[in-house]
């Protein structure tokens, strides 16, 4: 006769993983999150996971989520978080839906892994720009960051320029390889 094993506890498992584990929902709003986790980042229960993410890389978040809510098993990229401390850290994450849980609810591990980018570098380019800079080195074309930003076609070419001037360089490709040498920009 088959041995018999009792269900397992996932919650009761992630607590006891050393590194910081984040539950959330279709929206992105944590709904758990272990011990390790409210030591790097804090208590985020109930808050968007995005709330610790870097401006820079809130909309590569966002994207990832919709991946998840579209059926992709499993996504890992880099982002930059910021920890309770309020450093800027890299951090590595691994998103996958969980088995037999709501369709939309994923678990995101989240290993904080190094100092992030060079802050010195990040400190020439806006917000904005990194974002625009970030969908460049995805090899998006003018048109659809445009869409993807909710920007005009001429405001993301006026990113561009101003990029390439900060960067000081002069093309995308120049601009998206400086990019990935200083860390500004990571690939999935």
């Amino acid at each position: 006769m088959p041995r018999r094993h009792r269900p397992i506890d996932l919650i009761e498992t992630l607590q006891r993983v050393s590194f910081p584990c984040v539950i959330a929902d279709e929206n992105g709003r944590v709904t758990w999150l272990n011990d390790a986790a409210r030591a790097t980042v804090g208590d985020l229960e109930g808050e968007p996971f995005t709330s610790v993410v870097a401006p820079e890389h809130v909309s590569r978040v966002q994207r990832e989520i919709g991946l998840k809510l579209r059926g992709a098993r499993v996504t890992d990229y880099e982002v930059d978080v910021f920890t309770r401390e309020g450093e800027r850290q890299r951090a590595q994450i691994s998103s996958v839906p969980i088995p037999g849980g709501h369709s939309s609810h994923a678990i995101f591990g989240l290993g904080v892994t190094r100092p992030a980018r060079d802050v010195a570098a990040s400190r020439r380019l806006t917000p904005r720009q990194l974002q625009v800079l970030g969908l460049l080195a995805e090899g998006a074309s003018t048109e659809l960051i445009a869409a993807e930003l909710q920007l005009s076609r001429e405001t993301v070419r006026n990113h561009v320029r101003n990029i390439l001037g900060a960067l000081g360089v002069h093309s995308r490709l120049e601009a998206v390889a400086l990019a990935h040498r200083e860390g500004l920009v990571t690939t999935a």
